[in-house]
């Protein structure tokens, strides 16, 4: 009986579903598509046949998404940087007579790709946040900062133990931190020198020099004049000047950085006002306007304090302070140096306190660079969050400065060229406008090559220079990676090297470069302390020291 009636409901189904409601149909759509889930004996569901079909739905899932994920982000990219483009032209539409104008052809548009404004305008500034806050938000990237963090715990401990076993008690004392810092209230009193010269004498002397330009009947003899004066307080007031403190008062090596890394960061931004500004009024000047375009004063205070290096009379802005971001990534700060002086302390001193006493050979110094990559990269990373992250950050926040876009995904780069451009975007940025730019507006944009290698050897020129007066002594080991094996690889590893396996490399070769440079400059710190020479000469200045420290020990 069960057999017939299901049969003749079987032959009804047809022609009730004619006739009947939206209702039915869809009760009816839904016991077709359960079929396959039903068991043809007893009605009940196939557990097993359902977990399989969803087991292959999942798989399927997940070999679309691959490709899902790449043409999404094609496609996005693509949106913004289209955004980006039709920004730039509006904005360049509206300019004032200062700036030349565009034109909206597609050369244009090409210009614009990478935040990259056109080379008449500039850096582009626009409100974005920084990459690693971004990155902080996915929980599998915040691991990696937990495993961090969990190293330092574990660097904390081990250095606690063993101090309680060779003194049996708790040191901390935090010596080579004082040491690193001392003489610390010189150094106030330097920046506030420095920092109040480079607020009065360049506005100063810009403001006198625009305000008598154009009535001036000898402006080229007037103009050559201030620039004579603004250079000589370049070179003397904020060159020389801090330099002389930290090598007459014998600071020790952190105090030293955080003078001359200011010294370089002021000089940078004096001449990025200039820079910006002295066309203004130039053009002004030309056009026999009534209106001299000077910044205010307090627009050029809150440059001195971006964390930016070029000059802007506006910036785009944040609506609130967000102080608990503020503190925070202050604390980070003080983390990464607690950090720092415990890679040096576990890592870096006891392996090379003792090796002046060992002879130089090559197995020695092999085996110094292998070992001394781990503390290297691991100091390569703090200054990376430490500074161009938090300390940066900070300051944006403070002044609710919203383009944060400090550096960029270097970590992901396959070539050297795109390392340099996206480690540090901030001086990159007035390398390229205000050297590399410039350099081919002067000679012509034939000389590429030779305006490459006129930024490679300024930035290696000053890293050396900054070295140098910080560490006491002259060893050009930053300067010749600079210049030899870094500009061979922005040649070799460039722009056109794709895939993972040249991301491996420029990996495999940064950590060598930061194990080279550990290990020689510390070799060459402690071969300064255990061999001092009464009487030198100026080969001995020029001269390694840690090449022969051990004919004297």
């Amino acid at each position: 009986m069960v057999g017939e009636d299901y049969t003749s409901v079987r032959h009804r189904q047809p022609g009730s579903t004619a006739h009947g409601t939206p209702e039915k149909n869809e009760m009816q759509k839904r016991s077709e598509a359960e079929k396959p889930f039903q068991n043809s004996s007893n009605g009940w569901v196939d557990v097993d046949h359902g977990i399989t079909k969803k087991m292959q739905l999942i798989a399927e899932a997940e070999e679309l998404k691959p490709a899902f994920m790449k043409e999404v982000d094609s496609h996005f990219t693509e949106l913004v940087n289209r955004l980006i483009a039709k920004a730039v032209l509006l904005e360049s539409s509206t300019a004032t007579s200062t700036f030349p104008a565009a034109t909206c052809s597609e050369r244009d548009l090409h210009k614009t790709k990478g935040l990259r404004a056109p080379p008449e305008h500039g850096k582009l500034f626009t409100a974005r946040r920084s990459l690693l806050d971004e990155l902080f938000e996915v929980n599998h990237i915040r691991t990696i900062y937990h495993m961090f963090i969990a190293l330092l715990i574990l660097f904390i401990l081990s250095t606690l133990v063993v101090d309680f076993i060779d003194e049996g008690r708790l040191v901390l004392e935090f010596d080579l931190l004082v040491f690193a810092f001392g003489k610390f209230p010189v150094v106030i009193s330097t920046w506030l020198c420095m920092f109040l010269s480079t607020f009065i004498l360049p506005y100063g002397l810009f403001l006198q020099w625009a305000q008598g330009h154009g009535c001036s009947s000898h402006r080229k003899i007037r103009s050559l004049l201030f620039g004579t004066l603004f250079m000589l307080f370049q070179t003397i007031g904020l060159g020389l000047g801090p330099t002389y403190v930290a090598v007459s008062y014998s600071l020790p090596p952190a105090s030293r950085f955080v003078i001359i890394l200011e010294q370089v960061r002021l000089i940078m931004k004096a001449y990025s006002f200039i820079r910006e500004n002295v066309p203004r009024v130039l053009a002004s000047a030309k056009e026999k306007s009534s209106t001299i375009p000077v910044p205010q004063v307090t627009q050029y205070l809150y440059f001195l304090f971006a964390p930016t290096l070029i000059y802007r009379d506006n910036y785009p802005r944040n609506p609130v302070i967000r102080w608990g971001y503020v503190a925070t990534k202050f604390a980070q700060v003080i983390g990464s140096l607690f950090y720092a002086y415990y890679i040096f302390v576990r890592l870096c001193i006891p392996p090379f306190r003792n090796i002046s006493q060992e002879p130089f050979n090559l197995r020695g110094l092999v085996l110094c660079i292998f070992n001394s990559i781990l503390p290297g990269v691991l100091i390569l990373f703090l200054v990376f969050f430490a500074f161009l992250h938090c300390w940066l950050n900070a300051f944006a926040e403070m002044l609710r400065f919203a383009d944060r876009m400090f550096y960029k995904d270097w970590w992901n780069s396959t070539s050297y060229a795109n390392y340099y451009r996206t480690w540090n975007v901030v001086v990159h940025d007035w390398l390229y406008y205000y050297a590399y730019r410039d350099f081919l507006w002067f000679f012509g944009k034939k000389f590429k090559a030779a305006a490459m290698l006129s930024v490679f050897a300024v930035s290696a020129a000053v890293h050396e220079y900054v070295l140098v007066v910080c560490f006491g002594y002259f060893y050009p080991v930053l300067f010749c990676l600079f210049m030899c094996f870094g500009m061979i690889f922005n040649f070799i590893l460039n722009d056109r090297r794709k895939g993972p396996i040249w991301n491996v490399i420029m990996w495999t070769s940064l950590f060598l470069g930061q194990g080279v440079i550990i290990c020689l400059y510390s070799q060459e710190w402690y071969a300064h302390q255990y061999c001092p020479l009464k009487n030198p000469t100026l080969l001995d200045y020029v001269k390694p020291r840690s090449w022969d420290c051990h004919i004297q020990i």
